[in-house]
């Protein structure tokens, strides 16, 4: 599948500039389960796309008002890590309910995660000023803190930092498998490559042979949109 492209004539004049929004939320605590392991909360070091997608879909009320070629760019950063026990409902091999059990679940702290849309930023300014549905990372009470501000792109590329980008823009950081896109009914998952760093102090620079255009805040920061995450695409071939 061929990816929508960034507008034309935006990375066509590398002193030029593009209006993003950016969008930062904030949580004291999340959890993203590793969905490779299915006895164990293991958690993810970074949401998975199809996360972040899930919760601008909230925003926007549902899939349905959500445009199936949306494209983020994103960053993310956890200024701690711990383990604590949550109650985990088994099935037995008949798939009826057992006795609940406790079991250790991993987690991040004082989180902040960074998003920049680059299409219908006013469409978008006004569903995250007065979302549909509550917005949150994870279980029910991980509701999240935002913070918007539209801002000046820099077409040329930046440092990959704690940014998470596709596999094939970067040879730094952990290399990741993880859900891009969710079918509606969960039965198909689409799967893609990425990077990512945790690190704050990450000084690599997202250039070379693997990224021939990039996007980049005022202070340097790496921005690379990511595949789409509708459900959608869920149905198409992955991209490796």
């Amino acid at each position: 599948m061929t990816l929508p492209a960034v507008p034309v004539g935006v990375l066509a004049d590398r002193d030029s500039t593009i209006t993003a929004l950016e969008v930062s939320f904030t949580t004291r605590v999340a959890s993203f389960r590793n969905p490779l392991y299915a006895t164990a909360q293991v958690c993810l070091p970074c949401p998975p796309p199809s996360t972040v997608g899930g919760l601008l879909g909230a925003a926007a009320g549902g899939w349905d008002d959500v445009d199936p070629a949306m494209r983020f760019a994103m960053a993310f950063t956890a200024a701690g890590e711990g383990t604590d026990l949550e109650t985990f409902h088994p099935l037995d091999a008949r798939g009826r309910a057992t006795q609940p059990i406790p079991r250790d679940r991993e987690f991040l702290s004082d989180i902040r995660l960074t998003l920049w849309l680059l299409d219908d930023i006013e469409l978008w300014l006004s569903r995250l000023r007065r979302p549909v549905w509550p917005l949150r990372l994870g279980r029910s009470q991980d509701l999240v803190g935002i913070d918007m501000a539209t801002v000046e792109l820099r077409a040329v590329p930046g440092r990959q930092r704690a940014a998470v980008v596709p596999a094939t823009t970067s040879t730094f950081g952990s290399l990741l498998q993880l859900p891009t896109a969710i079918s509606r009914d969960r039965s198909r998952t689409r799967w893609g490559r990425y990077r990512f760093r945790p690190a704050r102090r990450d000084t690599a620079t997202l250039a070379g042979p693997l990224l021939s255009d990039g996007l980049s805040t005022a202070d340097g920061q790496g921005v690379v949109l990511l595949p789409p995450t509708h459900p959608d695409h869920a149905e198409a071939p992955e991209i490796t």
